[in-house]
């Protein structure tokens, strides 16, 4: 079996910081080990949308937001006007685009992955409902955020928890596959998220 580094980053020490243009707020949820704000491979961070406007760009990335809380919000991309997006409904798009959001009805708080695909794989898909829930993956790096009650997510037999909302685990392994099981008292609200490096 190979080890696993677990990492638990917690809702309440997220470091906040406004937008440049003032339409909204970010919190930072992780990055990749050894990346930063200004440069990275992949980042999850929560963002708080005041007001309707333009989104940052991010040249050479790939992009998938799903909205958290609120009503919901109205994409323009690259010119091309998009279906609303309601929450937990995940969206896709290049960080290179030109992006516009009007908020449907009033203000929302909306997650967002953020990677570089020249040099990894991602999948994202949210988990609801009655547990527990159990997958296998192969993954380098997998992240749980915790969209809603305490959760536990076991590796290979080991429990961790997840007491609070938007807290995030972060499982690193070196290779090989892995059995994961999230559980909960009542039902579950999360984000699973599974990054792997591309090959040459």
């Amino acid at each position: 079996m190979n080890h696993s580094d677990v990492r638990l980053y917690r809702a309440a020490d997220y470091p906040r910081m406004p937008w440049r243009n003032g339409g909204g707020t970010t919190q930072e949820v992780a990055c990749n080990p050894g990346g930063n704000s200004a440069s990275f491979e992949w980042r999850l961070s929560l963002a708080d949308v005041a007001q309707d406007g333009g989104f940052s760009a991010f040249d050479g990335y790939q992009r998938i937001i799903t909205v958290l809380e609120g009503k919901g919000i109205e994409l323009t991309v690259d010119g091309q006007r998009q279906a609303p997006l309601e929450p937990r409904a995940a969206y896709a798009f290049s960080g290179d685009a030109q992006v516009t959001c009007r908020l449907l009805d009033g203000p929302i708080r909306d997650f967002n992955l953020i990677y570089a695909p020249a040099r990894l794989h991602a999948r994202l898909q949210w988990v609801r409902g009655a547990g527990p829930w159990v997958f296998h993956s192969s993954a380098r790096s997998v992240l749980i955020l915790n969209a809603g009650g305490a959760l536990s997510l076991a590796v290979d037999g080991a429990d961790h928890p997840l007491p609070s909302r938007y807290d995030c685990l972060h499982v690193e392994r070196p290779d090989g596959l892995a059995r994961y099981c999230l559980g909960a008292a009542g039902d579950i609200d999360a984000c699973v998220i599974e990054l792997s490096p591309r090959t040459p």
